[in-house]
């Protein structure tokens, strides 16, 4: 009896099989109506479900600060700190945890996917969605995403990395085309997917609205099947930015090039729709193949995620696990960075104060609302700003005031904003840090710049708190202020985040993971206008600089940056020492290891990042002076020493080449710099590579 139970059971819903086996058996055993109706939504988060095999609806939902409000089912759920903070904490681990708490809550919110991680490379201090996303270098950001994905996925649900490719900017994002050179493409932008996909297999990857030089990404053959599927070997699917699919030139075009999912299913996705589709076919644009090869990456994420498994997909309305806000507040804490602390002003000793005053725009703001800055908007179930945490620390030991002059320190919080619903800036033009639309300066807006002048006048013992996405110009008032800490958008536990690095609970560990240029014209991307928003006349942007992305262009011009890619002070200082290589000759494919000795010379526990540059003492074409290849955090107590070492392979040596049309590398000498950030590398050692050719 049992035996045959089992014969008749269809392979697809067999587990025990290989997933291959089963994605055949489903694609073998549905209609061509049915085909077609899965690759395009049913509405605005889910997909269609086939009844007479048993196939739900897989739901999706919005990322990646956690699970956004308005596609779960209006839930609250963990907020966690923009991933830009993330990225400043240079905490794989801690990553990797934050991707598995947000995979475990997309379950409890019905969903099988979380729209999840952004990853595009930070390339202007402008874009509206820098708080989004990770680095202006693909190493830190292929490392920290990597580790999201598997996080998320370790909880059977797919993460979705987003948006491929090129789409670094808002300004006329569904019609711009970004102009780029095949090297900077490749060495830059390509690298930082084909880095998460070797290192994570994500089960998904969103295309972006842009086109790449003159193609819409949706039917961008050459992006999405040449290189994402070829050439990085990507097995997840592939789904449209919400209504991306729309300005293509067609069903055809799009199921040619790879596009697995049109979303969502209304007014905004009518592509993919059946009878479209079937024309297509009648007219013989369209093979029975190209749907069935369009449908197997889909299949293949539905069998991932445990579609056909019976699961409660009830939406709970409420998250309120500790567990999880633990790990934001952790993230919180090590992504804030330390910008300037003169004589040690930082910490604040509560037994040597008896009034504070907390002042500025940001100090009482909630950021969880409803779409505010656009579709990464998670509503916390609680919220504690600045204000509340410091009040909270404090307790009894100091009288908070509100006039600056009668305090003995000022906690002034500034930034940005998310504007609020993120289609109310677009129509209002509200700037901030906002899907949908860019800054136009890269100071604070003019009023938070006279209430700094202002405060200082009245109490000079005012540390500035920057909560904002992404770089500020702090040229102005950065001589007359003792302390600036830049806090981010530091998620619902913010505020107690902020209170235990002011008063010295803990040191700060953050690192940058972006460059802050002293003027907005020494960055690569703001050399004119062609860059950066781009022409919009001929609705192109020009990305000239490029492989010259952020700290490289820096290195290479001799520019001085405010703050350099890396930088971040700490209560406690460290030493390196004992830089060692086990191989002082690496030939093609084998892995080397670099070491070095670490000390906590200070009076205080800390962390500090470890970063291993690398640079091409001489090539064939132009390379940057050095490049990040690896990093680690690493904790010690005082007078404590660590031995770290870093195992690294040929590909630290390679460099796109657009005449062999992949990585490369030159038989020579390299050296290896190590450091705490990329202009503040003590240690160095030379190397040579040697290859097989």
């Amino acid at each position: 009896m049992h035996g045959k139970e089992k014969t008749s059971k269809p392979k697809y819903m067999d587990s025990t099989q290989d997933l291959s086996t089963r994605v055949e058996d489903l694609l073998n055993r549905l209609k061509l109506e049915e085909k077609i109706a899965l690759f395009r939504g049913e509405d605005m988060w889910k997909t269609t479900p086939i009844d007479r095999l048993g196939i739900p609806s897989f739901g999706m939902t919005d990322g990646p600060l956690g699970v956004a409000y308005h596609s779960s089912n209006k839930g609250k759920r963990t907020r966690f700190p923009a991933t830009i903070a993330l990225a400043a904490t240079w905490n794989k681990d801690l990553a990797f945890k934050m991707g598995q708490a947000m995979g475990k809550e997309t379950k409890l919110a019905g969903r099988h996917q979380i729209l999840g991680p952004g990853v595009n490379i930070i390339r202007s201090p402008l874009c509206g969605r820098n708080f989004e996303y990770l680095s202006e270098d693909p190493i830190l950001s292929s490392n920290i995403a990597a580790e999201i994905v598997k996080g998320i996925q370790s909880e059977n649900v797919a993460s979705c990395i987003k948006h491929y490719v090129t789409n670094n900017s808002e300004t006329k994002r569904m019609k711009i085309s970004s102009e780029i050179d095949e090297r900077a493409l490749f060495e830059i932008y390509i690298k930082n997917y084909m880095r998460i996909i070797k290192k994570a297999d994500p089960w998904g990857l969103m295309v972006c609205y842009n086109k790449i030089n003159g193609t819409y990404g949706a039917e961008n053959q050459y992006i999405l099947s040449n290189i994402l599927r070829d050439q990085l070997g990507f097995t997840g699917h592939i789904v449209s930015d919400w209504g991306a699919a729309q300005r293509t030139s067609g069903a055809a075009a799009c199921l040619k090039a790879g596009l697995n999912l049109e979303m969502p299913g209304n007014l905004l996705s009518r592509v993919y729709k059946t009878k479209k589709v079937k024309r297509a076919l009648e007219n013989d644009k369209l093979t029975i193949k190209d749907i069935d090869n369009t449908l197997k990456p889909l299949l293949r994420t539905f069998l991932r995620v445990g579609l056909f498994k019976k699961r409660n997909l009830s939406s709970k309305k409420i998250l309120d696990i500790k567990e999880h806000q633990e790990i934001a507040r952790k993230v919180s804490e090590e992504g804030m960075v330390l910008l300037k602390n003169s004589s040690s002003f930082l910490p604040v000793d509560l037994n040597k104060i008896k009034k504070i005053a907390i002042l500025g725009p940001n100090m009482k703001k909630k950021f969880g609302k409803p779409y505010y800055g656009g579709s990464s908007a998670v509503v916390p179930p609680f919220e504690i700003t600045p204000y509340e945490g410091i009040k909270k620390y404090v307790s009894d030991k100091a009288e908070i005031v509100s006039e600056p002059g009668s305090a003995d320190i000022v906690f002034l919080i500034v930034g940005l904003d998310h504007g609020g619903h993120f289609l109310l800036n677009l129509i209002l033009k509200r700037e901030g840090d906002t899907e949908g639309s860019d800054r136009s300066s890269y100071q604070l807006p003019e009023d938070q710049q006279h209430l700094i002048r202002e405060t200082i006048q009245k109490n000079p013992n005012t540390v500035i708190i920057l909560v904002a996405g992404s770089p500020i110009d702090v040229s102005d008032w950065f001589d007359d202020v003792p302390a600036i800490l830049n806090a981010w958008y530091p998620g619902m536990m913010g505020g107690t985040a902020l209170a235990r690095i002011l008063f010295g609970e803990i040191s700060p560990s953050g690192k940058l993971p972006v460059t802050y240029p002293k003027k907005l014209q020494d960055h690569p991307a703001h050399k004119n206008t062609r860059r950066f928003p781009g022409d919009l006349d001929e609705m192109k942007i020009y990305y000239d600089e490029g492989i010259y992305v952020g700290y490289r262009y820096f290195d290479k011009e001799g520019v001085d940056p405010f703050f350099p890619f890396g930088f971040g002070l700490s209560y406690t200082e460290f030493t390196l020492s004992n830089l060692q290589l086990d191989l002082k000759e690496v030939h093609e494919n084998e892995k080397f290891t670099v070491s070095l000795d670490i000390k906590n010379i200070g009076k205080r526990s800390g962390a500090e990042v470890i970063q291993v540059y690398i640079g091409d003492n001489k090539c064939s074409i132009d390379r940057p002076l050095k490049e990040l290849q690896a990093f680690e955090k690493v904790y010690l107590k005082p007078g404590e020493l660590k031995r770290v070492s870093f195992t690294l392979d040929d590909s630290a040596f390679k460099f796109y080449s657009e005449k062999e049309q992949k990585f490369i590398a030159e038989p020579g000498i390299f050296t290896i710099w190590v450091g705490t950030s990329s202009r503040d590398l003590p240690l160095s050692v030379e190397l040579e590579y040697k290859s097989s050719s």
